[in-house]
């Protein structure tokens, strides 16, 4: 039976010495303070191009991202893959706006699609679409304000950008995750995606749309792409997550004077999310399902619908995900129940990934009881270990 208690199984990959620097960064993590400062000591150190990355890489780097290059990853998806994971690498520098910003994001996604379809250890590829263009450029599209001559310019070669991208992906057979962003710029983007999915899903789902299930209207959205793929002949490919910007996107609505596009309770998003998870595997015909959550209770909705379904637990139309180095007792126990699993590895530069660690290092002091959870089941381990 499916237990995501199960430590033993859980950590079975991590040495004790792995567990133990695991146990410190999330004893630190846990300090809002702590994590904080050393925010503010990072933004410092980067600002004055200091070396930091002799402290950086044997501690939060080495925890949590997989390499500073592609190739560099390859020994961590062949030790995921033992224990019957997959990769999905994400190229996860800081985004610049300049052009060689963007053409190294896109040079960069281009090699990852490529990569994937030699390494049966990695599942998709994954890309920032706020990375292949210039953020204002998005924002006023998505408000569907008239652009000027320069940025029509920029908004259609992004939009060639994507569909390099998902060509690249359909040649080569690789699954593409287009990432979700900040509410001002997730019309155009949606839009983009469904032209993609209309073009390369003909077959089955090759692109795959992101949805934050934060957002009270993605229900109503994925109600409303499903009934146009069914009518245009094509899969949907759905990627859900439940939101990266909540607070950010509360202020700006507060700021611009309009409703906020943000549940008004972890509940409601809990739902939202559930719903969404529950609408796709009852649509499983049209629909190629990818969770990304940490939170149990879902990964046990998903299961539980699964076998309320008769689906097998590998149907290939259903990835369970959560990031590398976080909650390997539900990746790890799921995978080693049989279901597909893979996950999210960023990679950057030390200094270019930096910014992507003190995030993820503010979201889990910020998600109650995730920074306790994995400290818990982190000693339950260490304890079981002493034990025998």
């Amino acid at each position: 039976m499916l237990n995501f208690s199960n430590t033993e199984i859980a950590f079975s990959a991590k040495s004790d010495s792995d567990l133990y620097l695991a146990k410190v960064l999330f004893s630190a993590i846990a300090s809002n303070t702590l994590v904080q400062v050393l925010k503010g000591a990072t933004n410092v150190a980067l600002a004055i191009h200091l070396p930091i990355g002799w402290a950086v890489k044997p501690t939060l780097y080495k925890h949590f991202v997989g390499g500073e290059q592609l190739m560099d990853c390859t020994k961590t998806t062949d030790i995921l893959a033992q224990s019957k994971v997959r990769s999905i690498l994400d190229y996860s520098a800081e985004a610049g706006e300049g052009q060689d910003d963007i053409t190294n994001a896109y040079n960069e996604t281009i090699n990852s699609i490529e990569y994937a379809s030699t390494n049966s250890h990695v599942s998709f590829a994954v890309f920032k679409p706020t990375a292949m263009t210039v953020e204002s450029v998005l924002q006023k599209a998505s408000a569907k304000m008239e652009l000027t001559e320069d940025e029509q310019v920029k908004y259609d070669e992004f939009k060639t950008r994507i569909y390099n991208l998902c060509k690249k992906a359909h040649e080569l057979g690789v699954k593409l995750l287009i990432d979700a962003e900040d509410f001002c710029f997730q019309d155009a983007i949606d839009k983009v995606c469904e032209e993609m999915m209309v073009i390369f899903n003909t077959e089955r789902a090759i692109v795959f749309n992101t949805l934050q299930m934060y957002r009270h209207d993605r229900m109503a959205y994925l109600e409303r792409v499903y009934k146009e793929s069914v009518d245009g002949g094509y899969f949907l490919g759905i990627k859900f997550v439940r939101g990266a910007y909540m607070e950010k996107e509360r202020q700006r609505a507060i700021d611009g004077g309009y409703p906020s596009p943000i549940c008004d309770t972890k509940e409601l998003t809990d739902e939202n999310f559930d719903n969404g998870i529950r609408f796709t595997i009852e649509h499983i015909d049209k629909i190629e399902t990818f969770c990304g959550t940490h939170n149990e209770n879902s990964n046990m909705h998903l299961v539980d619908l699964l076998t309320e379904n008769n689906i097998a637990k590998d149907d290939n139309r259903v990835e369970f995900s959560q990031l590398y180095g976080m909650s390997d007792n539900i990746s790890y126990n799921l995978a080693d129940a049989g279901y597909n699993v893979s996950k999210y590895i960023p990679y950057a530069p030390v200094d270019r990934v930096l910014p992507y660690l003190i995030r993820r290092a503010e979201e889990n002091t910020s998600m109650a009881g995730q920074t306790s959870r994995e400290l818990g089941y982190i000693n339950q381990e260490i304890a079981r270990r002493k034990k025998n």
